[in-house]
């Protein structure tokens, strides 16, 4: 199967594109779309039927991604606490404390980092991931990853025959995708396939 994606800067785009491939015959089934708005999400859903993609799960980097931020939290309000305590003799005696009050704003800043990351990995999940097993090389799929959190919409299209991936490339380039340079830098264009 063939998978073709764009990114849009408007969700009405991207809501017209979806709107149009499904006139030229592409199951809503094969249709999916990605925005980091909840309520343009649900808008374009209701207006097309369509279902939003939802990411691959993001699995162990969400966890730990959010166990170090966790962490670097717990450390940034424990810390000064630790410090003020030296900064004065007559608190030096509450030594101890300070250092247990360090130790458990990691512990509990890492725990609560390594929940809240499992949570939201599961919930947004990892673009990167999804876009790679479309076939989207690595450097573009986290382009799109980039502009779907920059307020792009990402469509997506897939088709069995090659023809009608050709149609789907053409009607999201004429729809108004972006040119990805706006997002990452480069000259390639915002709308691509890729088989998997």
């Amino acid at each position: 199967m063939e998978s073709v994606v764009a990114l849009f800067s408007e969700p009405a785009q991207a809501k017209s594109a979806l709107q149009t491939l499904e006139a030229r015959g592409f199951n809503r089934d094969n249709l999916g779309f990605s925005i980091n708005d909840p309520v343009a999400e649900n808008d374009i859903a209701q207006d097309t039927g369509i279902s939003p993609e939802q990411g691959a799960p993001a699995g162990v980097s969400g966890v730990l991604r959010g166990m170090g931020i966790g962490i670097l939290a717990g450390l940034a309000i424990a810390l000064p606490v630790w410090f003020l305590i030296w900064v004065f003799p007559e608190t030096r005696i509450y030594s101890m404390g300070g250092a247990y009050t360090a130790l458990f704003g990691v512990l509990g800043g890492g725990g609560m980092g390594g929940i809240f990351g499992a949570l939201a990995g599961t919930d947004h999940g990892d673009y990167v991931k999804l876009l790679r097993q479309f076939g989207i090389p690595a450097a573009d799929a986290e382009a799109y990853d980039a502009g779907i959190r920059s307020g792009h919409v990402l469509v997506v299209a897939r088709s069995e025959r090659g023809s009608k991936s050709d149609e789907a490339l053409n009607i999201l380039k004429r729809s108004g995708a972006v040119d990805l340079s706006q997002v990452r830098g480069s000259g390639a264009l915002a709308s691509q396939r890729g088989t998997h």
